[in-house]
């Protein structure tokens, strides 16, 4: 048997001519609409001139019968495993990755659900970790390894789910295979998901990465992480202008005096603003305005920490962030075992915090 032999099955009907073999036991048959069909040589016969039609043909060897020494077997190459290296392309040497949220449903807004997914803009191949904050600890919700310039499915959620996405963290490293390349810091990245933004439609835009509106996260944006939700001193000093600890010469503010307001619920409502807190802001740095809002926070919660279940909303308005993020950071570290939300932005637009002791 060799190639270009006509051949017919024996197990089936159908045969062709001989295209190739794979190693010493297959026979890679063409057929007549010119696919290669591999066969054992043992349920292969070759034939002469034939009539497919009446089932008529001229039978001469058979591999595996006692005549099979003299079948001549051309040798066929080994079959070759290739899988092409992922697709580079120009300025994907900086590395970006983004958590996308994708409504399902776009128009139906309010009763959609939506599409978690992990997308790598960059020319290395990404390990991550995708995790959900639980009280002091993590929950591990995906783990998987994306390709070059590609996105990943994550998950499938409701509006029901978003108080466990309140704060998600993702953990990655990038490499590059079969090459050199240029190695990467690993990121640890904690981000704070908004709740409120999937209630609104003008928060969903469209991105180069999806054909629906999408609501995208920054993880790692040419090669810069996002910003953590840990407070940085020295950033803090910056944002406020002022990197100098004040003088002896200039005034420090007295220790807190407590003002706030007792809704009709039980709800307290302590409003952090430097006007509503301070009479006269003379001679104060930024600093000094910052921890005398933070002693002022700490002292509300201490009073109430015996009352469980209480709900107290801090008012620190939207700025520049710097109030807010000091403000997460302390409930964060000092006080994990409360819980903590944006409150109503309907009565207190996007600057406010709600805690409830527990």
């Amino acid at each position: 048997m060799k190639i270009g032999d006509k051949v017919r099955f024996l197990s089936e009907v159908g045969g062709g001519r001989v295209a190739g073999f794979q190693g010493k036991d297959i026979v890679l048959v063409e057929d007549e609409d010119g696919f290669d069909v591999p066969m054992r040589i043992s349920e292969v016969v070759v034939i002469g001139e034939e009539n497919y039609d009446t089932g008529h043909v001229v039978e001469m060897k058979q591999r595996g019968t006692k005549a099979a020494d003299d079948v001549e077997v051309e040798p066929a190459d080994k079959p070759v495993n290739f899988t092409p290296m992922p697709q580079e392309r120009k300025g994907g040497e900086q590395l970006s990755a983004y958590l996308a949220f994708v409504p399902i449903d776009v128009k139906d807004l309010t009763h959609t659900r939506f599409e978690t997914f992990f997308v790598n803009d960059s020319n290395y191949f990404i390990r991550f970790a995708y995790l959900s904050a639980e009280g002091a600890g993590w929950k591990l919700r995906h783990t998987a390894e994306v390709e070059p310039n590609t996105k990943l499915f994550l998950e499938e959620f409701g509006r029901e789910d978003l108080q466990e996405l309140e704060r998600v963290g993702v953990q990655l490293v990038a490499y590059k295979r079969g090459k050199n390349f240029m190695l990467k810091p690993a990121v640890d990245v904690q981000l704070r998901i908004d709740a409120v933004k999937f209630y609104k439609l003008h928060t969903f835009h469209p991105t180069m990465f999806f054909e629906q509106p999408a609501l995208i996260y920054t993880i790692v944006e040419s090669d810069k992480p996002a910003r953590p939700l840990v407070v940085d001193p020295q950033q803090l000093r910056k944002a406020f202008g002022s990197a100098a600890e004040p003088s002896s010469s200039q005034a420090k503010p007295s220790a807190p005096i407590l003002r706030y307001d007792e809704k009709g619920d039980g709800t307290l409502v302590v409003d952090l603003h430097a006007d509503a807190l301070l009479d006269n802001q003379q001679g104060l740095t930024g600093i000094d305005i910052l921890n005398y809002q933070l002693d002022t926070l700490r002292k509300v919660l201490t009073e109430h920490k015996k009352d469980k279940g209480l709900k107290i909303v801090f008012i620190h308005g939207k700025g520049d962030g710097v109030l807010r993020r000091a403000i997460i950071n302390e409930l964060h570290y000092r006080y994990k075992q409360y819980t903590y939300q944006d409150a109503s932005f309907q009565e207190y637009g996007y600057g406010a915090t709600q805690v409830t002791i527990r």
